[in-house]
């Protein structure tokens, strides 16, 4: 392996509409992971969280913040709402510290994670969740025909379909990377966190085929995504993209 080399970057992410900044550390001279079940991240250093900004409520808690907590290969996102934490994804085995960075970065601890989302079953999406849900009392969520393939650390998982509510988000099915593929929207942000129905690592792009178990269903999936009012995508690979979204994802719905 050619000699890795720390550099330093910073990454403007917008959330509610204001800009935040933060330094991320990158790894140049060495091949990029791939994505898939089984991906683990290319650095073991905890990384760090990239901040939306935070509208304060009446009562000073947080309302309508997201935050991503960038794993270097693939993304956990905390969706804030009054001082509540709703945890989508939980990456790969080992990312409860830097889950519990990004927590900590918003104000908040464990105690706060009420509802932990997985989009589904893949090793890089689900593998930290039987660590983490030890931590926390939440209720833990995976769409129906995965649940049976997601280690829980001994706690059930509730199945989501298609037009279920949790914590004022709308499950949205989005089969075809899995059967089971759920993404999660919220109506009166636009927030849309995709799993891996879509990933922005060059451009937007929908379900890597390599990984995908059903072709047609999730070229489907993202013509169904593309229906709706989206402002801000939030992958689970790539960075988020939190202007002209919904333009970009009609365009690649188009070409499906």
């Amino acid at each position: 392996m050619s000699e890795l080399r720390l550099n330093r970057r910073l990454l403007l992410t917008a959330g509610s509409g204001v800009l935040g900044v933060t330094v991320l550390n990158t790894l140049s001279g060495c091949t990029k992971a791939q994505e898939g079940p089984g991906a683990a991240s290319t650095t073991s250093a905890a990384p760090p969280v990239a901040p939306s900004a935070a509208a304060p409520a009446a009562d000073g808690n947080i309302t309508g913040d997201w935050r991503r907590v960038d794993l270097d290969f693939v993304s956990v996102y905390l969706l804030i709402r009054n001082g509540e934490v709703a945890v989508v994804d939980t990456g790969n085995p080992g990312s409860a510290t830097s889950v519990e960075d990004g927590l900590k970065a918003a104000g908040l601890g464990w105690g706060a994670v009420k509802h932990i989302i997985l989009t589904h079953q893949h090793q890089d999406h689900a593998g930290g969740l039987a660590e983490i849900a030890p931590l926390v009392g939440a209720t833990l969520y995976a769409g129906a025909a995965d649940v049976s393939a997601i280690g829980a650390g001994g706690k059930p998982l509730t199945s989501v379909k298609d037009g279920d509510d949790v914590f004022g988000l709308q499950m949205i099915g989005t089969p075809g990377h899995t059967l089971g593929h759920v993404s999660v929207f919220e109506p009166g942000t636009g927030v849309l966190v995709a799993g891996d129905a879509l990933r922005n690592l060059n451009a937007l792009e929908g379900s890597d085929r390599l990984y995908t178990a059903d072709a047609a269903q999730a070229a489907a999936s993202v013509k169904k995504l593309a229906a709706l009012d989206v402002r801000a995508i939030l992958p689970g690979h790539g960075k988020p993209i939190t202007s002209g979204a919904r333009e970009a994802l009609q365009k690649l719905a188009a070409t499906l």
